[in-house]
């Protein structure tokens, strides 16, 4: 009842923007019915218990990827996986496989937590483009060949075993391709998929300046507001969120094209708000006589809670696909 009275109160203040109080009324009103107590503060005793037994537990337990691992054991070594309430930017200029590399981390988290769920927000590209790379990366299929059906006789058996793999995600894989959409109808969307399929131990959203957020002066306030909500839900949901961002062009100019964080496309924001901030980069893309082919870069840009630094991981073209680099996979990489 309080609740309400608190609605009617902000709704007749002229100050209060009409999306803002249905936003934060659903938000308390989904934690009543999940049975969590709406304060405003936390016990200190009781989180510095939590806090405590998790080290003990990691401990004994001789856990080194305490979050959700993206499938690339030295990215996981140095992130410890991706961490629950972070916000997680994957920048990258076009042809790189920022795309690929985070539908790679969708399977490893819906892998490693087999009673919660993935959404995925797909602002570019519709779900069935999505499922023909997922099947193109857990099948090791040529892609190619998927979109124009011209299987190889060994094509067939990796085409079954993709399937069934997707098909035991069951509905624990929530795939939303609405285009425009705003952090309040973001945030209301994993609310309901939350209520209906489980918990939410990965959310990914594909890409950060695809969304809108109306009533913004400028661009670069509608990419801050965006920023700082997609933040807002990672904390509201207690579990990652991976957002993809464009990056700007001026890098293209320079003679070493490896992004930095100011490559960070709209606003300075996004390198605020971000808990991690990886890119990818291959070098074959503008070098051709480079050492690295079939080589990716991933570049650690910020981490509030851990190094800066890069890995290297395989990345396998023709099937848009990441994987654990090994000799096999590229061509005089120096170590």
């Amino acid at each position: 009842m309080s609740l309400c009275f608190q609605g009617t109160r902000d709704a007749a203040e002229l100050a209060a923007d009409a999306a803002e109080v249905q936003d934060t009324l659903e938000q308390k009103l989904f934690k009543l019915g999940e049975g969590r107590v709406v304060s405003e503060f936390t016990d200190m005793n009781e989180a510095l218990l939590s806090v405590v037994d998790k080290i003990d537990a990691n401990f004994n337990g001789h856990v080194t990827v305490t979050g959700v691992p993206t499938g690339i054991t030295d990215l996981d070594e140095m992130t410890r996986g991706l961490q629950p309430a972070d916000l997680i930017i994957v920048g990258a200029r076009p042809s790189m496989g920022k795309t690929s590399f985070c539908l790679s981390t969708v399977d490893a988290a819906l892998t490693n937590s087999p009673d919660k769920i993935v959404l995925v927000f797909s602002m570019e590209m519709p779900t069935e483009a999505l499922i023909y790379r997922m099947l193109a990366i857990l099948g090791h299929i040529d892609l190619s060949r998927l979109l124009s059906g011209q299987l190889q006789d060994e094509d067939w058996p990796k085409l079954s075993a993709a399937v069934h793999r997707m098909n035991a995600y069951g509905n624990r894989l929530v795939i939303d391709d609405s285009a425009n959409l705003t952090p309040a109808a973001m945030r209301a969307k994993v609310r309901r998929a939350s209520r209906r399929f489980g918990k939410p131990c990965l959310i990914m959203a594909d890409y950060l300046q695809l969304m809108r957020s109306p009533g913004q002066e400028n661009r670069v306030n509608e990419i801050s507001e965006i920023s700082r909500s997609l933040k807002g839900i990672a904390k509201e949901f207690n579990c990652p969120f991976m957002a993809l961002s464009q990056l700007n062009r001026d890098l293209e100019r320079r003679p070493n094209k490896r992004p930095v964080n100011a490559d960070l496309r709209d606003s300075g924001a996004i390198e605020q708000d971000a808990d991690l901030i990886l890119f990818v980069y291959r070098d074959e893309v503008y070098n051709e006589d480079t050492e690295l082919k079939g080589v990716a870069e991933l570049i650690i840009g910020k981490h509030r809670n851990g190094p800066v630094g890069y890995v290297r991981a395989a990345f396998i073209a023709n099937q848009t696909r990441f994987a654990n680099l090994t000799a096999d996979h590229w061509q005089g990489a120096a170590a």
